[in-house]
C-alpha cells in the first residue's frame, strides 16, 4: 500500500459517506437509554493526516448526537471510519503509516512528515506500533475478531497482515479494514431497557 492514498479525495469522501449512513442508523435508533429522539449533537475534532482542503470543513466535525429527553441526555456517538478512536490522526493514517512501517528511521519519519503531517514523529509513530502489536492484539474486540479468520492473522505484522488478507484494491482493502475497526471508534451503546 501506498501513502498515496491519504491524497486521494475519492477515498475521504467515501469515508464520508459511509460515516454519515453509519450515523442514519444510529439516530434511525433512537436513544438507548429511554428511547428518546436523538438530535445532532456533532463536536469539533482537528483531524491530522488528511483530508484534501475541499473535504476539511466536513472532517472538522465528528457525528454524534444527544437524547431529547430531559433528564436523559444520553450521547450517542456512532462508530466511524473517519476516525480510530480518540486518536488526532485520522484512521486511514494509521492504518496506512502503520502499515508501511519496516522499523522507525530519521529517514522514514521525515517522509512521513511531509506527505502525512508536519507534526508526525518518532514517538506517535512507535506509540502507534505498539498499539498495533502490543494492546490491541489483548483487546476483547480483537480476541473475538481474529477467531473470524480461517488462518491466524499474524499479529507480529499489524495492521499489514491484516490488510494482507482483505480482497480488493489498496483503496478498498484501506475502506474494508477501517469498517473492520469501527466498532473501536465508539463505546458501545446500551440497549434499550424493555
Amino acid at each position: 500500500m501506498s501513502h498515496e492514498l491519504l491524497r486521494d479525495s475519492r477515498l475521504y469522501s467515501l469515508l464520508l459517506h459511509i460515516d454519515r449512513a453509519l450515523a442514519a442508523e444510529v439516530r434511525a435508533g433512537g436513544c438507548g437509554e429511554c428511547g428518546g429522539r436523538l438530535d445532532v449533537s456533532d463536536y469539533p475534532r482537528k483531524p491530522r493526516g488528511g483530508p484534501p482542503p475541499e473535504l476539511a470543513a466536513e472532517y472538522s466535525w465528528r457525528l454524534s448526537f444527544c437524547c431529547d429527553v430531559e433528564g436523559c441526555r444520553t450521547r450517542a456517538t456512532p462508530e466511524s471510519v473517519r476516525y480510530l478512536g480518540r486518536r488526532v490522526y485520522l484512521g486511514a493514517a494509521i492504518v496506512l503509516v502503520s502499515a508501511m512501517l519496516h522499523g522507525v528511521t530519521e529517514k522514514r519519519v521525515a517522509e512521513l512528515r511531509e506527505s502525512v503531517h508536519p507534526s508526525l514523529g518518532k514517538d506517535t509513530l512507535l506509540r502507534w506500533r505498539a498499539w498495533w502489536h502490543e494492546t490491541l492484539p489483548k483487546t476483547s474486540f480483537w480476541i473475538a475478531f481474529r477467531a473470524r479468520f480461517d488462518r491466524p492473522v499474524d499479529e507480529s505484522d499489524l495492521p499489514a497482515s491484516l490488510l494482507a488478507r482483505l480482497d480488493g484494491t489498496d483503496r478498498e482493502r484501506l475502506v474494508a479494514a477501517l469498517k473492520l475497526l469501527s466498532p473501536l471508534s465508539a463505546r458501545p451503546r446500551s440497549a434499550r431497557a424493555g
